[in-house]
């Protein structure tokens, strides 16, 4: 004689398993004491089945080959101190690395990478990179005033940075559990109902260009701090535009991108379903799931102007949108004057408590 497995069901409130209350007539959790009505179960266990795994993959025939003699006009430099290779012009004389700025070798013809299919020619020149970095020295309350004074600039280099352009249309299905909260009071007890919802959010979003670059020696948060670029300014490629600059030759693919593209746009369609949840206490995503349809890469060079300052010992690397002009970078933190502020908020807020009290104690 068969058997029949019985249906077991997690509370969706702590996780513990739940039963079937017969005073009440409904499912209870023992152990938060929530009740629910036997519908409720079915349709969230039929919710929990139907998740099913992202499929996130992507079709990447980024880049092109050379024209005929095209690469024969670039050359080939390599960094023996951190590894990076740049490419640059025939004509460009001896240089330093815009990476660690030690000097680096010529190493022949150039060979070995994919075409760029689009760049975004630089707009703003050397000397509004330096002035943009003079900027964002100014009204920072906590930066030694002495590497204002002191800190010079040892190398101001302008390079392209290869990345991965990624265009898709996203299918996404989130679940988030969600809580509205209540209380009030008589003149005895003072009551909180909580109430539990799994809230559903479905629906599609076209991502264009999605940018992740292409080399290991750029941090992406340092990358993705300076954008957006505006791809309108982008152009088919030409290796012209290489002339007086640098160019990284990429040493992460589009296919070792695929991850990190992934990320950003998962990130960002959980942060535009989740903003469509309201009217609730709390909501936390339970289950994300994300397709893609028509999923293609594109490789680009973007325009970046790197600064290399030294201070104390200590190397600052600055990096500046060199389509826009935003800026970034880490600068040192003066502690006295952290410890300066600190002390005067302390003060500040002793003194308004003390005249709170002094206030209350006349009344």
């Amino acid at each position: 004689m068969g058997s029949e497995r019985l249906q077991e069901y997690k509370c969706p409130c702590c996780g513990g398993a739940i039963a079937f209350d017969s005073t009440i007539q409904k499912m209870k959790c023992p152990y938060c004491d929530t009740e629910f009505e036997m519908d409720t179960l079915v349709d969230y266990d039929r919710e929990l089945r139907s998740d099913q795994p992202d499929q996130m993959e992507w079709e990447v025939r980024a880049g092109s080959a050379w024209h005929n003699g095209e690469a024969d006009l670039l050359r080939s430099y390599l960094c023996k101190s951190c590894g990076g290779e740049i490419v640059g012009d025939e004509t460009m004389a001896a240089t330093a690395c815009p990476y660690c700025g030690n000097p680096v070798v010529v190493m022949g013809q150039f060979s070995g990478a994919l075409r760029p299919d689009y760049v975004i020619p630089f707009r703003l020149d050397k000397n509004a990179a330096t002035q943009a970095l003079k900027r964002h020295y100014k009204k920072r309350p906590f930066l030694p005033k002495v590497f204002q004074d002191q800190n010079h600039i040892d190398e101001v280099k302008g390079v392209y940075v290869p990345f991965w352009l990624f265009d898709a249309q996203a299918e996404a299905n989130m679940r988030y559990r969600a809580t509205r909260v209540r209380s009030w009071s008589d003149s005895t007890y003072h009551y909180t109902q909580t109430s539990h919802y799994a809230v559903m959010r479905g629906g599609s979003i076209r991502f264009e260009r999605v940018p992740v670059d292409g080399s290991s020696k750029m941090p992406d948060d340092l990358m993705e701090s300076i954008e957006p670029f505006d791809f309108s300014g982008a152009v088919d490629f030409q290796t012209a535009y290489l002339a007086g600059y640098l160019a990284d030759k990429y040493d992460v693919d589009a296919k070792q991108s695929i991850e990190r593209a992934n990320e950003r746009i998962k990130k960002s369609a959980q942060d535009s379903f989740a903003r469509t949840v309201q009217g609730y206490s709390t909501a936390v995503p339970e289950s994300v799931h994300v397709r893609l349809q028509n999923a293609r890469a594109k490789y680009a060079l973007y325009p970046v102007w790197l600064l290399n300052t030294t201070w104390n010992g200590t190397k600052y690397t600055f990096a500046m949108n060199g389509q826009t002009g935003k800026m970034v970078g880490d600068l040192p933190l003066d502690k006295g004057a952290v410890t300066r502020w600190l002390f005067g908020l302390w003060a500040a807020a002793s003194a308004v408590a003390f005249g709170v009290s002094y206030l209350m104690w006349l009344l």
